[in-house]
């Protein structure tokens, strides 16, 4: 027996960068599709100067982490789950170095009373110039 495709997607939440959707339910749970900082309709990342070729001048870890944070509840909200419904959240971050201690300060604000399980690995780039990307699953009546 298969389980039938329940695909969601945000009206609020930055369009996906390939043929993905922003998240699928399967039973009681949500797993969310790759999840960064970019606004909706707009190629704009919040904190981040690029320069005439794409390439990254400066950013902003924490507006990142902020607007990411958003972006996923974005999706959640959308999809029938909600902030305290998070159970696992897997963090990438292309500068472990420079913006750990920021991005973990942030994340304590944002997860002091649901603290779901949390994996947070460097990577060396993403599909787009950001510092930070979230995958997420949560529960879903």
């Amino acid at each position: 027996m298969s389980e039938t495709k329940d695909i969601r997607n945000s009206s609020k939440a930055p369009e996906p960068v390939g043929l993905y959707p922003h998240a699928r339910k399967v039973g009681n749970l949500l797993f969310l599709s790759g999840v960064g900082p970019r606004e909706r309709g707009t190629k704009q990342i919040p904190g981040v100067e690029l320069d005439d070729e794409g390439n990254i001048i400066s950013y902003d870890i924490a507006a990142q982490c902020h607007s990411v944070f958003q972006n996923v509840r974005y999706i959640l909200e959308d999809s029938g789950s909600s902030w305290d419904q998070l159970v696992d959240v897997t963090v990438f971050l292309t500068n472990m170095k420079d913006d750990f201690k920021t991005y973990n300060k942030i994340y304590a604000e944002y997860f002091k009373d649901n603290q779901p399980c949390r994996t947070t690995v460097e990577i060396n780039c993403l599909p787009t110039p950001i510092g930070i990307e979230l995958k997420c699953i949560a529960t879903v009546e």
